[in-house]
């Protein structure tokens, strides 16, 4: 598969960027996405910008723009972005209309998602994922890399990450993706958290009422991961045992143990932060969720998880946006 057609099925934020910087590198890539998102590259290209200094322009020829889910029969391999909520119903697309030698990787949040793809796809290569950076869409075509990271896919088949490792998308991998998963949680449990303050992510992480909030959370979910006897990757130079201790040290010590684990754009903010604003459902039970429902199984309470996890539904029903909360409304 040294040069496959790729098609980005579910391209949001995060498929559009990968997607684009493979169209940039030369791969034939095929965005199938809503008709609000093709009408901005079509009239725009894509605009790919990062932290990093990246600012890189993909005219609309260079990939392919589908809204008709049988642009999949073109597909040697198909990088699943929807969010986690639309996992079975892409999966069932992909039943009727990619051939059935087409490889499927999930470049998506949550720990399920390649399990239910592979129960939709059984007698398909299925491979899990995991995307580490955040990207925002400002519309006409633009999306803004906020954070840092490489991507990470399940180690075995070489020549998709060769074919996925392309300038700006170095690719790694695993042999134990749901450690890489549980990581990715670990940090993810963030999201809602600035969803809910309503703060850029550098602005809510600089506040230690903020940080030791998120603290509490991956405390929680630390010690059910114990209990179930999974040990979850660390995403960056620090043992992920030591992130609430980290995160709840004074301000100025926290950033300098933070400085080199990972960068953040001072005007990024969550994908979870954008679902609100767009009045969109969000992954919140894929997430906090993950840790309640696996608290559940061994009869414990997470209840600060469970505290965020309630008014983020809270915001979703108000349809308001952020609701611009304090970390004393979460406690």
């Amino acid at each position: 598969m040294s040069e496959p057609r790729i098609v980005v099925a579910g391209a949001g934020s995060i498929g559009c960027y990968v997607g684009g910087l493979l169209a940039a590198a030369g791969r034939h890539v095929t965005l199938l996405c809503r008709e609000r998102i093709a009408a901005g590259i079509r009239d725009h290209g894509l605009h790919l910008t990062s932290l990093d200094g990246l600012d890189l322009h993909v005219g609309a020829g260079a990939l392919t723009l589908a809204t008709d889910p049988q642009a999949l029969a073109t597909a040697d391999l198909v990088l699943v972005t929807v969010k986690s909520g639309a996992t079975r119903e892409m999966a069932r697309l992909i039943a009727a209309h990619a051939p059935s030698e087409a490889a499927v990787v999930s470049l998506q949040n949550g720990i399920g998602n390649a399990a239910a793809l592979r129960a939709e796809l059984p007698h398909r290569p299925v491979l899990a994922g995991m995307i580490p950076f955040n990207v925002v869409h400002a519309g006409e075509g633009r999306f803004h890399r906020g954070t840092s990271g490489a991507p990470v896919i399940e180690a075995g088949r070489p020549d998709l990450t060769r074919a996925l490792s392309v300038p700006h998308l170095a690719v790694e991998t695993s042999a134990d993706m749901a450690a890489v998963l549980w990581g990715k949680l670990l940090i993810n449990l963030n999201n809602a958290l600035n969803a809910l303050s309503g703060l850029t992510l550098h602005e809510q992480l600089q506040q230690r009422p903020w940080r030791k909030l998120l603290a509490a959370q991956q405390r929680e979910a630390l010690s059910v991961l114990a209990i179930a006897g999974t040990k979850p990757w660390s995403m960056g130079p620090l043992p992920v045992r030591l992130l609430p201790w980290v995160l709840r040290l004074p301000t100025p010590l926290f950033r300098m143990m933070a400085r080199s684990a990972v960068r953040i754009d001072r005007r990024a903010r969550s994908s979870m932060w954008e679902d609100l604003e767009r009045r969109r459902p969000t992954e919140i039970d894929e997430l906090q969720g993950a840790v309640v429902d696996l608290a559940a199984r061994f009869g414990r309470d997470v209840p600060v998880n469970r505290r965020v996890r309630e008014a983020i539904k809270q915001a979703e029903a108000a349809g308001a946006g952020s609701p611009h909360l304090r970390p004393v409304d979460l406690r």
